[in-house]
């Protein structure tokens, strides 16, 4: 298992990911006292290669990892894309393209809407995935092995999934609408907002001045 805590162990994996043709990405955060998220992993796997990246490393500089997600040759690949989006849409500064988001293809192969990604890997790839570590604090350090190896899976079992959905949705001619139905993630309209205009998103109840101002602090 490659744990990544040095810009250049980043960099060094990044040039190597640079030919892949797609990678699949996901994070783990944490978001309880924050608006933003805090980034506490990066887990990527390219066909040949997978690692975890350690945003919290001292020193580490993401700048290649950001660069491979700005390459819209490589397609990203995620499951139930939104939140790890945003947080890219925050570090890179725009939306990372192409997508491909496995939660809205499988809702084109038969799979209903949302459909997580437990029952997605048990479903396509017929393996039943560990619960165990799902409310990790993630921002802990260390991290123990089976805390890592479950993150590590979202990724690897992400990119065994993609290849047979992008065949069998080719094979009954539903890519186009999938990709009709990904580009609605990639306004970024969806991720550019403040925390002191994030008040504007809740549904008030009533319209006091006591009350909004109540609504602005809680958002912010």
């Amino acid at each position: 298992m490659k744990i990544i805590t040095t810009t250049d162990s980043l960099a060094k994996f990044c040039k190597n990911a640079q030919s892949a043709p797609f990678i699949a990405l996901d994070t783990e955060f944490m978001r309880e006292r924050t608006f933003y998220s805090q980034l506490c992993l990066i887990q990527m796997a390219t066909p040949d290669d997978e690692c975890i990246i350690d945003p919290m490393a001292s020193g580490i500089d993401l700048s290649p990892f950001l660069a491979l997600l700005a390459d819209e040759r490589i397609e990203k690949v995620m499951h139930a894309a939104r939140q790890d989006m945003e947080i890219f849409y925050k570090l890179l500064g725009k939306v990372p393209a192409p997508l491909f988001d496995t939660q809205i293809a499988a809702m084109a192969l038969g799979f209903g809407e949302n459909v997580g990604y437990l029952a997605l890997v048990k479903g396509r790839l017929a393996i039943n995935l560990d619960k165990g570590a799902r409310f990790t604090d993630w921002s802990r350090r260390p991290l123990s092995e089976h805390q890592l190896s479950y993150a590590l899976g979202d990724v690897t079992h992400l990119r065994d999934l993609y290849p047979g959905m992008v065949r069998e949705l080719n094979a009954k001619d539903r890519m186009a609408w999938v990709r009709e139905e990904m580009s609605g993630q990639m306004d970024s309209e969806l991720y550019d907002f403040e925390p002191d205009r994030a008040w504007k998103r809740l549904k008030p109840r009533m319209f006091r001045q006591d009350y909004l101002a109540a609504m602005k602090a809680a958002a912010a």
